[in-house]
């Protein structure tokens, strides 16, 4: 049993890392200052986490969510790219300086290790597929740019104070708890709540740019992996199921999925967005025994069945 924090802890990933956190028997403190992240996706676990509501910008906030830590996870960002571009200077102040903050504190606490939650978009629009952790990153946002200085934090975070690091690349991540309606909202949320409601999904594009998704479990479960390997520090991990489907097939496969026949609708592309996404997988599979164990339909099957529930709670 070790006593952890979950940055970000109330929003759709960090929720998901409580969850099973608290499944294993460790102790969970949560960071969350609530921009974000919802109330309700921890509310039942309340009285088993303690919960830290602060900024991770704040000194002591952070102060106090790191006294006695082992293991941080640290999920909480501003996790949108057209945010980046329209607010580069609060967005940095979130994602870079509040990372260094975190870093700090975790080093003054004398926490163990600490994984960080980056991007594959710090890959940008470099044509190579599928990405490996060796590929020149070439940032076209502002968000990438974030993410990628962050990672280099940690590096120097594990050698100049000898902090167990370890920065994840995040693909495509899906699942329940998404929510649809913030201006962070994935694609999969967006497409399978306007499908629900009876309206044709919108692409951004011409819906032929490719994306590699992973369900929320699967990025649960190499997080916790890494954060007891003792080959895992000073690594950065793609995080992706390794292959790639177009938007238009995303599209296809919910309707099977919801058993609807929409044909998208086009709008133009969205500033700061990547093209083509598909990951190699290897050096967590090497390192970390990581293999994606949710198929792509078996997470749509899981997620489209929380929003219909969540659709049915709502007209109650």
């Amino acid at each position: 049993m070790a006593k952890v924090l979950v940055t970000g802890g109330a929003g759709f990933i960090g929720s998901h890392l409580v969850e099973e956190l608290i499944r294993r028997g460790d102790q969970v403190r949560v960071l969350d200052d609530f921009s974000s992240g919802n109330r309700d996706n921890i509310s039942q676990w309340r009285n088993e986490i303690e919960l830290v509501e602060g900024d991770v910008r704040d000194a002591q906030a952070c102060e106090r969510a790191m006294a006695g830590i082992e293991i941080v996870f640290h999920e909480a960002a501003v996790a949108s790219v057209p945010r980046s571009v329209s607010d580069p200077w609060m967005t940095n102040a979130v994602n870079l300086d509040g990372t260094l903050r975190l870093l700090i504190s975790a080093r003054d606490a004398g926490v163990r290790r600490f994984l960080f939650a980056s991007s594959s978009a710090i890959y940008g629009d470099a044509p190579e597929l599928p990405k490996t952790e060796d590929h020149m990153p070439k940032p076209i946002s502002p968000y990438a740019l974030h993410k990628l200085a962050s990672e280099h934090y940690l590096q120097l975070f594990k050698n100049l104070y000898g902090l167990e690091t370890v920065s994840f690349r995040y693909f495509n991540v899906f699942g329940p708890r998404q929510d649809p309606k913030s201006e962070y909202a994935a694609v999969i949320p967006k497409f399978i709540t306007r499908m629900l409601a009876g309206k044709a999904p919108i692409i951004y594009g011409d819906g032929l740019q490719t994306r590699d998704f992973i369900f929320v479990k699967d990025v649960v479960a190499a997080n916790i992996m890494a954060s007891h390997e003792s080959a895992a520090p000073g690594h950065v991990f793609n995080l992706a199921r390794g292959n790639s489907i177009t938007l238009r097939e995303l599209v296809a496969m919910l309707n099977e999925v919801i058993e609807t026949s929409f044909v998208p609708e086009f709008a133009p592309p969205a500033a700061g967005d990547v093209r083509d996404s598909q990951a190699s997988v290897d050096l967590a599979r090497k390192l970390l025994k990581f293999e994606p164990k949710v198929s792509m339909t078996d997470g749509l099957r899981q997620t489209v069945e929380w929003y219909r529930k969540c659709e049915a709670r709502s007209k109650a």
